[in-house]
């Protein structure tokens, strides 16, 4: 599926209720998941200790943490979608986020995107995105929710 070029609000409000498309193929390596830690001070065994999550952890190898998979969300998303002609763009909330299933190292991840809904707040679109992030070969994806972002559009 194509990338999709959106330049306006009304070009925006088009596109509610289908699906925006799918993100290509991340793999998240031990490094990310490191790095992550690091960023975060999140350390837990399950993450980052190699050896002790295959013996001790149900998954049998270590996991990214939860917040990692969220945070690549916009790198996912601009694979997706191209928002143009915008002043600026500010991510405003996220709904009912639910983590379905571990993604252990070395999974490779991909984002499903649909517009849910947009509103028109005196010309700032606000544009709520229901997010998948799907596990390559599993029938759960890792996560699904609500992302909300403001579009503020340049006036044509």
């Amino acid at each position: 599926m194509s990338k999709i070029t959106i330049r306006s609000l009304a070009e925006l409000e088009a596109c509610v209720g289908q699906e925006l498309g799918v993100s290509e193929l991340h793999t998240i390596t031990q490094e990310q998941i490191n790095q992550f830690a690091a960023a975060t001070l999140d350390f837990q065994w399950i993450h980052t200790d190699a050896a002790r999550a295959e013996t001790e952890s149900p998954f049998k190898a270590t996991i990214a943490h939860g917040y990692l998979t969220v945070s690549l969300l916009p790198y996912l998303w601009q694979q997706i979608v191209a928002i143009e002609n915008l002043k600026m763009q500010v991510n405003y909330e996220i709904e009912n986020l639910r983590f379905n299933q571990a993604v252990t190292v070395n999974s490779q991840v991909r984002l499903r995107a649909t517009l849910v809904s947009v509103a028109n707040l005196r010309g700032i679109a606000k544009a709520r995105v229901g997010v998948t992030l799907e596990i390559e070969g599993q029938k759960k994806p890792a996560y699904t929710g609500v992302v909300t972002f403001l579009y503020h559009f340049q006036e044509i």
